[in-house]
This record gives C-alpha cells, structure tokens and sequence, in this order.
C-alpha cells in the first residue's frame, strides 16, 4: 500500500532533547518522516523526568515528554563508547537530516558534530538548536524558556502595570524554535534535491522569539516609543481600550474589536460612548482618548460586563459584529463546539502506559494530511528493530545489549 505522508522517506536521526528539538522531530515525523530518536543508555530523554503537578501518567511517563514525542522509534546508546559511535556512523550514512539542541560544543566533543558527519555523509542537513546561539557573550548559558521570554521583552510586555511582569503560560520560545528548525530543515532539504549539497543550520531560541516579536520591534524602533502595561486588564500595551479580557457575572470574555457605541448600547450604560468622545481621527483600536484613558474605559465598561452572563455577552456582541470570545481553561477548551467540529484532541494508546489524550495535528492537508501513527517510545523500546534495519544481526545487537552498548527499557 502506498504510503502517502508528505514526508515519507526522509529519515532523520534525532539527537535532541527537552522540548525545542524535540517538537521539530515531532512534526516532522507527522508528516511521515521515519525519526530515530537517539537516547542516552538507560536514562534516556531528560524531559522523561520532568513532571507537571509532580505525577507521571499511566504511573510511569512524565507528560512533557508524551506531548512532544509520538512518532518516533528510541534507540537508547551509550554515545561514548567506540562501539556506540560506530553504530551512530553508520547510521549517518543513510541518513538525511540530524538534528541536535545540547549546549553548543558537546556534540563535536563527542565526535558528532557537522564538521564529523559531514565527511560520512556530504549530503546531511544538520540542524543545531540552542538558547543563544553556537558564539557570542551567552553561547554557553542556559536558554531555557522563561529566560528568554525575559530577555526578549516578551514577560515585560505581559501583565498589568501595578505588578510584576508575567511569563507567557506556554513554552513559546522553545515552540517558535521548533517550527524555525523545520521550516529551515525542510528548505535545505529543498535545496539539497535540487543541488546534492548538505548545510549546516542554527537556529537559537532568543533569535526565533525575538523574530516572533517581529510587529513590537518595528514599533518600538519606528516610534520611538517603548510599551508599557495597561493597569487593568488590556490584552496588549500597545493597544487601546477596550481590547483586552473582562470579568463577566459568571466568567470572562475577550474583546477584540467593538465601538465604545456599540458597547454602550449592549451594556446599556451610553456613558460609555459620550464620556469617551473623540471627534479626532480614528485607527482600527479607536481614537487617542481610548488609548490614554484606556485604563479608566477598561474599569467602566467591566463595571458593566459583570452584570451579564458570559453567554448574553457573546452572543448579543457577536451577532453586532463585534470580535469577542470566551476564556476558556484548558479542560473547558474540550467541550467547545468549533474544537469537537475541528477533532483537534485525539488519543493514541501504549501498552505500557495506558491510553494517552493528546492535541491532534494543525493542518489539515487534502492529500497527505498529518496523523499520529506510533505512540511516545519507552526508553530504547525500538533498539532492536532500528539497528536490524542497519543490517546487524540478532545475535550482534544481544552482545551490544549485555555490553550495555544499548539498552532496552522493559
């Protein structure tokens, strides 16, 4: 039968760990590409042991770890050894793509850096990952995802201005690197078939963040004017009232974009609209007044909102043309109509550790849409069949095994 992923065929050996490579494999592999994933001996991905709420699912796996790798197959290999490293070799040689995010300078230390592979095999695309780069002042610091999201100007940006700055919910650094990691990847593979030639790629958190930030830049530099928070609740301190997040009789709800007019005829109160005039022109946010007394607007229309449900809001905006939402938590996210219409949470089931919820694929592709094919690996759980496909026998990969050149998690 006729495989018909996006990417199949192309087999990327995986040295990656935490989140940022990690979730580049990932993708990649949901698309169809066949991913080794390289782990250490017996300990294997270190994200296996860090655990939200200190509680592992199925009572075994760590759910940072399931969430960023289903399809891949795990070889679990003592990289020192001669042994090990050979088998590494020559696993290079039929291979398209590897990718590596440790701290730069260890995998050239190890013997696996581009300069090493490159001579196996001249047409590898090898793609590194870090926190600030493989030079420069911060080169060896830790980058992981908090701190860039402060260094970047990110965290100052969020939160209310009476307190601290606040950390973006998500790993949003270590993501947008993933997806500057495939998307160089599957261009140097591009151009790889078009040319036979291999590169070297370097994708660094602070730089993929900071390139996401890409409009506040252009502002901020343009307009000689940096950002400060809102003391109430708007979403952006760029922006005016009433955009941003307000309290409702039983929830919240967001606002995007809706006239102080339309408002004030919704939340019956047309001091919203005539305390707030401003005959001067006017951009997609509103007028100047509804940026420098955007605070005092915000606390004016939320005295309003919290008398009605979130329901009443949304619907009666909605239908006027204002853009609202709901805020949702992430087990409410489930129940919404258009996310059970779009199938965007799906499940896939281990052996071992039961049956496990996850968030489906984004695209959706008329011919060779992603899928999940093969659950979250144990650690070196494929060692056998990867180095079988390599050509070494049975009896071969039991000496490595008892050597504890691999090990196999049972």
């Amino acid at each position: 039968m006729e495989d018909k992923s996006a990417l199949s065929g192309l087999k990327v050996l995986d040295f990656s760990h935490l989140l940022a490579g990690p979730f580049a494999t990932q993708i990649l592999g949901d698309y169809g590409a066949t991913i080794y994933k390289i782990e250490r001996a017996e300990v294997g991905d270190d994200y296996r042991r860090w655990h939200f709420f200190n509680k592992k699912v199925g009572g075994t796996q760590a759910a940072t770890f399931l969430s960023w790798n289903r399809n891949k197959r795990s070889l679990a290999i003592d990289m020192k050894s001669t042994k090990g490293k050979d088998i590494l070799y020559k696993m290079v040689k039929d291979c398209d793509v590897v990718i590596q995010n440790f701290r730069p300078g260890v995998m050239s230390k190890l013997g696996f850096g581009f300069e090493d592979l490159k001579k196996i095999n001249p047409k590898i695309i090898y793609c590194n990952g870090s926190g600030y780069g493989r030079t420069g002042p911060y080169a060896k610091r830790p980058g992981q995802d908090i701190l860039i999201q402060g260094m970047s100007g990110l965290t100052y940006n969020t939160g209310r201005a009476d307190g601290p700055p606040v950390t973006v919910g998500a790993g949003m650094a270590d993501q947008l690197g993933s997806y500057n990691m495939v998307i160089s990847i599957l261009s140097a593979v591009y151009y790889r078939d078009r040319t036979g030639k291999g590169q070297e790629i370097q994708i660094d958190l602070l730089s993929a963040l900071l390139q996401h930030e890409l409009q506040e830049f252009v502002a901020v530099l343009n307009l000689n004017q940096e950002f400060e928070r809102a003391n109430s609740g708007i979403g952006h301190p760029g922006t005016a009232a009433p955009f941003g997040v307000y309290k409702t009789k039983d929830k919240y709800i967001s606002i995007a974009i809706a006239s102080l007019e339309l408002l004030a005829e919704v939340l019956e109160d047309e001091t919203i609209s005539t305390n707030y005039k401003d005959d001067g022109p006017k951009g997609a946010f509103g007028s100047q007044i509804q940026f420098t007394k955007r605070d005092e607007i915000f606390n004016h229309i939320e005295k309003r909102t919290i008398e009605y449900t979130s329901e009443y809001l949304l619907n009666t905006l909605l239908d006027k043309g204002a853009w609202v939402a709901p805020v949702y938590k992430h087990l409410e996210v489930l129940d919404d109509p258009q996310v059970q219409h779009m199938k965007m949470f799906t499940s896939y089931s281990h052996e071992k550790y039961g049956t496990v919820h996850t968030v489906s694929p984004a695209a959706k592709m008329s011919e060779t849409p992603p899928k999940i094919s093969k659950p979250a690996p144990l650690v070196g759980e494929h060692s056998y069949e990867i180095l079988q496909e390599f050509g070494y026998s049975i009896d071969e990969i039991k000496q490595y095994e008892e050597e504890k050149i691999i090990t196999v998690e049972s």
